[in-house]
């Protein structure tokens, strides 16, 4: 680990923080407590370079702060246990009407889509935490170019052969517009009438970042 001072890398001893110990992601209440209880910290990020952005791996801490802090989780630890299992029952709930809505709306967008087909393309877009398009601001608002987007997602990986001209090495790019037509295709047996502006989106959503 190192830390960047006006651009240039120095080490955690140079940096003043060599006496920290690392806390890694993953406890929250630990977290925020050993923060605290610290007077001082330091929050540790790694560059992703597939997703292009910093993302955060944990925190450094005195380490008698998060003695502190550890004692204070183990004094509460079954009250929050409890806490986390009623929300996990909750977002499991709410997990689970999202989903039943999404397939509902790809199903009157696509009448024609099998209805276990609905059901699988809306499970796998809009899984917590996943990034994917079913998570997004506008997936969650089950708007028709986010949903068109998943079922044009699932047609592609699932109905053309566009997995096998990647892994041949065909550029992302080129290989979408080489099943582009077979996409389209699929999509307007979907749709047993037009759905005005619909076709002109998914026009666009075949050349977006699905």
């Amino acid at each position: 680990m190192l830390v960047l001072e006006e651009g240039a890398p120095r080490c955690l001893g140079c940096a003043d923080l060599g006496h920290l110990v690392f806390l890694p992601r993953g406890d929250t209440a630990l977290t925020r407590r050993s923060r605290e209880e610290s007077a001082l910290s330091a929050v540790v990020v790694r560059f992703n370079r597939r997703r292009g952005r910093y993302e955060r791996q944990g925190v450094l801490v005195e380490e008698a702060g998060l003695a502190r802090a550890e004692r204070r989780c183990l004094a509460d630890a079954e009250a929050r246990r409890r806490r986390r299992v009623r929300d996990a029952r909750r977002r499991a709930v709410q997990d689970v009407r999202f989903a039943e809505a999404f397939a509902a709306e790809i199903r009157r967008l696509f009448p024609g889509c099998p209805d276990d087909r609905a059901r699988d393309i809306a499970g796998h877009a809009s899984v917590r935490g996943s990034g994917r398009v079913g998570r997004s601001a506008a997936g969650r608002a089950l708007s028709e170019r986010a949903v068109t987007s998943a079922v044009v997602a699932s047609v592609r990986h699932l109905d053309t052969p566009y997995d096998q001209l990647l892994m041949s090495g065909v550029p992302r790019h080129e290989a979408r517009r080489r099943i582009a037509a077979v996409v389209e295709a699929t999509l307007r047996g979907w749709r047993t009438e037009e759905v005005g502006e619909g076709k002109g989106e998914v026009a666009d959503v075949l050349s977006g970042p699905v």
